[in-house]
């Protein structure tokens, strides 16, 4: 697999990326500024692109022809949420537009969404000792399958594409089980259990006092 590069002049912005998109396992190259991404495009390839329009030098947009000239998918990550930009950046050749702040779940998500259609995607999420295929619903732990109930299975997914982020009870609720009104702490609480003893994880999955949970992040 090659790196996913970043485009963004904002260094938090870039540094939050490569978390959001650390689950996904593979490299992840960063650019300030539109001169610095172009001689790095020149000089290797790259399964992805996030771009930001507005950047110093060179903007997103004058990246455009470079980038599909070399048949590179690009995902434009912006301030800019008018209808004019988000059309002339799908025209120009983009596979995907999505606007700042981003959710760093739908983020991943669309990530994959453009990997997995470009054929250039491993499918597969990690987390310690533990690799999960979302597409089959499949779980395996060391090599060795891991039978895990439907709602246990999405809450897995959800921690570990939000691996290291402090994630609210109320969050997971809508995330996980869609907002339904039924659901009540003790279900939560009944499934972060459940995966705990199942796959080991009581240290890797901490209880954060009044707020909810978090899966620890690599390292």
């Amino acid at each position: 697999m090659n790196p996913i590069l970043v485009v963004d002049d904002e260094l938090p912005i870039r540094e939050l990326i490569c978390l959001i998109l650390r689950p996904l396992n593979r490299a992840v190259e960063c650019a300030a500024d539109g001169m610095t991404a172009s001689r790095m495009l020149d000089e290797k390839t790259y399964d992805l692109v996030l771009l930001d329009v507005m950047l110093p030098g060179i903007d997103g947009f004058a990246l455009m022809p470079q980038l599909t000239d070399s048949g590179t998918p690009v995902i434009f990550l912006t301030a800019k949420g008018n209808l004019t930009d988000r059309v002339k950046g799908l025209r120009l050749g983009a596979d995907d537009y999505i606007v700042k702040p981003f959710e760093p779940e739908e983020l991943l998500a669309r990530v994959e969404s453009v990997l997995r259609r470009t054929g250039r995607g491993a499918h597969v999420l990690t987390a310690f000792d533990v690799q999960v295929e979302p597409v089959s619903r499949t779980v395996l732990q060391k090599g060795v399958p891991v039978a895990l109930a439907p709602r246990e299975f999405d809450l897995l997914v959800f921690l570990i594409r939000n691996r290291g982020i402090v994630l609210h009870r109320d969050v997971i609720y809508e995330r996980v089980w869609g907002g339904e009104s039924e659901t009540d702490t003790r279900v939560l609480d009944l499934n972060i259990q459940r995966l705990r003893k199942k796959l080991g994880w009581a240290k890797h999955i901490k209880t954060v006092y009044r707020l909810g949970y978090l899966l620890e992040g690599a390292g």
